[in-house]
Order: C-alpha cells, then sequence, then structure tokens
C-alpha cells in the first residue's frame, strides 16, 4: 500500500492551487446561508471543542464549505474523497492549507490510493465520523474496532450508504450511532429530488452538448434521485420511461404520467439510460444488446456498479474516448454505446461535473453540521445503531432557510395546538 500524504504536500506551485481552490470555496460560501448562519454559532459557541471529526466525502467547493464550518467550531478535521472522481485537486489543496484540516483527497487515485487514504484519516483516531456511502464506517468495524472505544458517532450523506447501514444494523455489526441524513426530509425532499434531478442532467448535457429535447430518457428507480431526474428530464421536453422494481414506486410512476416497463423492454426505446437505484447491475448485457446506435449511458447512483461495464467491455471490439468524459464501445454489428464518466456518479465524476447546485447542498450540509454538534455536545444519549435525525434539528434547518429567503410562515395557536394533541374532540 502507498505512503499517504496530504495533497497540499505533494503539489508543486501550492499558492497557485490553493488560491483557485479558494476562489471556489468562497463563491459557494457566499450562496450558503445556512452555513452562513450556523458559522456564526460555532464560532461563538465552539461545540464541537476537542472533537477530531473523519470524513469520507465528495471533496468539491461545497463540501469544503461544510468543513471549514466544523473547524470553526473548534474540531480537527481528516478528510478524504468517497470516490475516486469527484475530487477536485485544487479544493483539496485548500482545505489542507487550514491549520485544523488535513486532506488526504487526490482526484483520479486507483483503489489501493483510495482506501490508503481512508486509512489516513483514520490515523487521526476521529470521535466523529462523516460519511458518504459507508466506506469509512465498514474500514473503522472491519478493520480499526479499537476506535470504536472513542467514537461518539457518525452521520451518512447518501442513500446507498443509509442502505449499508442497515443492513449492518440487521446483522447487529454497527457498534455506534449513526444519523441517516440521507433521510430525513430537510434532505432528501430537496437534495435527492432537485440537486439530483438537476445536477445529473445539466453534467450530462455538459458533457455531451446534446438536447434531450424528443429524447426518450430511461430512468431506472423511482425513488427520490429517480423522481427528481424523471421530474426535471419531462421538464425539458422529453420522454419519460421509467423501470422499478417496486410495485408501488412503480405505480406511483405510472400515475404520474410516465411510461412503465422492464429495462429488457425499455432498452430498445431510450436515447439517454440514467440509473439511480444503488443496486448493481441494473443495466446488463441482455440490455446491451437491443440498445439503439448511439445511446448515452450515465449513472446517477453512489458506486459505479449499475451498469455492468465488465459485460460491456466484453461485448465490445473496441473502446476509445470520443469526448472528454465519454467512452465509446463500438460493438461487432458497428453501433456504438457511449458510457459517461466511467459509469461512476456522472454529476461529480464527469470532468465538468460540479455535483449538485450549492443552494441545495447548503441545505444537506447544513444538516449534517447539525448533527456533527448533536454528537458532539449529546452522543451519550444514543445508542449504537442507525438513527433518524431528530425532527427538532431538520425544522431548525427549515426554519434559518426561510429566514434567509425571507419568506415567513404560520404558527399554530394554543387551541389548534391543544386539539391536535387530543384524542377526545368528536365530530
Amino acid at each position: 500500500m502507498s505512503t499517504t500524504v496530504p495533497l497540499s504536500k505533494q503539489l508543486e506551485n501550492v499558492t497557485a492551487e490553493q488560491e483557485a481552490g479558494r476562489e471556489k470555496i468562497d463563491w459557494a460560501y457566499e450562496h450558503m446561508p445556512i452555513l452562513q448562519a450556523l458559522e456564526d454559532q460555532f464560532r461563538t459557541e465552539q461545540p464541537l471543542n476537542g472533537q477530531t471529526i473523519g470524513m469520507a466525502m465528495h471533496v468539491e467547493a461545497k463540501t469544503a464549505a461544510l468543513v471549514e464550518l466544523l473547524a470553526t467550531g473548534g474540531a480537527e478535521v481528516a478528510i478524504t474523497g468517497c470516490n475516486p472522481l469527484s475530487t477536485h485537486n485544487d479544493v483539496s489543496a485548500a482545505l489542507d492549507a487550514n491549520d485544523s484540516i488535513t486532506s488526504y483527497a487526490k482526484r483520479g487515485v486507483g483503489e489501493d490510493d483510495y482506501y490508503a487514504a481512508i486509512e489516513a484519516v483514520l490515523s487521526h483516531n476521529p470521535t466523529i465520523t462523516v460519511d458518504d456511502g459507508m466506506d469509512m464506517v465498514y474500514a473503522i468495524h472491519e478493520s480499526h474496532p479499537e476506535l470504536l472505544e472513542t467514537i461518539v458517532g457518525g452521520a451518512e450523506e447518501t442513500t446507498t450508504g443509509v442502505h449499508r447501514l442497515r443492513a449492518m444494523e440487521t446483522d447487529d455489526e454497527l457498534k455506534y450511532p449513526v444519523f441517516a441524513v440521507n433521510d430525513t426530509p430537510m434532505k432528501r425532499l430537496f437534495d435527492n429530488v432537485h440537486g439530483t434531478g438537476e445536477s445529473s442532467l445539466a453534467t450530462i448535457a455538459m458533457t455531451t452538448n446534446l438536447s434531450y429535447a424528443g429524447k426518450t430518457i430511461v430512468v431506472a428507480g423511482y425513488g427520490d434521485c429517480g423522481k427528481g431526474v424523471a421530474k426535471k428530464a419531462k421538464g425539458q421536453n422529453a420522454n419519460v420511461i421509467v423501470t422499478e422494481v417496486e410495485p408501488r414506486r412503480a405505480l406511483e410512476a405510472h400515475m404520474e404520467g410516465y411510461d412503465v416497463m422492464p429495462m429488457q423492454e425499455a432498452a430498445e426505446h431510450g436515447d439517454v439510460f440514467i440509473t439511480t437505484t444503488g443496486n448493481r447491475d441494473v443495466i446488463t448485457k441482455e440490455d446491451f444488446e437491443v440498445m439503439q446506435d448511439g445511446v448515452l449511458l450515465a449513472n446517477a447512483g453512489h458506486f459505479d456498479i449499475e451498469i455492468n461495464l465488465d459485460e460491456l467491455g466484453e461485448m465490445a471490439v473496441h473502446s476509445r474516448t470520443v469526448r472528454d468524459g465519454v467512452t465509446a464501445y463500438e460493438l461487432a454489428d458497428g453501433r456504438q454505446l457511449n458510457v459517461l464518466a466511467s459509469g461512476r456518479l456522472v454529476n461529480l465524476a464527469s470532468p465538468v461535473g460540479l455535483g449538485h447546485p450549492v443552494e441545495v447542498m447548503d441545505q444537506s450540509f447544513g444538516i449534517q453540521a447539525v448533527c456533527v454538534r448533536e454528537l458532539a455536545t449529546h452522543g451519550d444519549a444514543y445508542d449504537p445503531g442507525v438513527h433518524a435525525v431528530p425532527d427538532e434539528l431538520d425544522k431548525e434547518v427549515a426554519e434559518i432557510k426561510l429566514a434567509a429567503e425571507g419568506i415567513e410562515f404560520d404558527e399554530l395557536t394554543d387551541t389548534q395546538e391543544e386539539y391536535l394533541e387530543s384524542w377526545s374532540h368528536g365530530t
């Protein structure tokens, strides 16, 4: 395993790299009123004083704003990437220039270096973890059980990670409390719908310079992310087909006006395929065999296993890069199937990918920040396992956002409160 050191100490001309990253972070932060409001509180109260936070996240400008907020609150932070292609090296270098932050994230690393960087973060002996995909939580339980004695708790950002954590909890293997940030309303209803929907489609369009109007978009999975992609694609005048394995979601998609069919059937009709399931082998050899020439294949799920690229590679007689971020697989019959971002999370792994809109991630990272604050101040109140984000924390972030937008809303009267809490009122 290679020796891993912070990125800024590997770079020549560090100052220019850091300055470029600083500009990105500052631009994002200007549009993140929730984190700005929390910064005032964190700076004054120092709720994270004495904590060491280990993070595996997409290391780009919006994440950096969260990292710096945690450091402002008194924490020492060590961070690396949660996807080999989602790190912005200049942002990583800018973070590492902060005396309270060490960044090991570097774009384009191989598997060994990716996991070596997680090991490097864990060498800081974190007391709180913030994960996106659960790789860090897994590494702690698998290889560093001694850390379980001092870890207060953690927070998980994404759908895939929460699925893994719940499976771990079912097997009675999760040994410290973790907040399922992905599942709370202020994250799920905005990040997954507006964030994934807008950023995935925008990145595909920028990567290919192609329009959606009149095309048939196949959306695999109709969870919150799939709903967002389908909704936004429909809004750009595309014809949308949804594939699903869960009958109620399939029915919901049908009632929303989308065509619903199995992937094998949809494969014959689609121009653009976007996977959003968090599962493996969603698009396979049988589907590739019937696809039209020139289709685009993109993944909006966390891991690069939804499109079976091993099978596509075996079918292809030739593959080549036809555009930055686009690999064309030429089949024996002359058809060309185009894979974006190597099948990885397209909105971040594509060379032009910037992830979710800043305003959306302000909400998600606001939730992360208050969850970390909760663990630092009341962590002993939570038993090992997966926990919902406390409702008062979710509402706190919503109220900060509404105030920043200048939006007022009603409050219940005492009479209304009493009515809703009583069971004795009849017809």
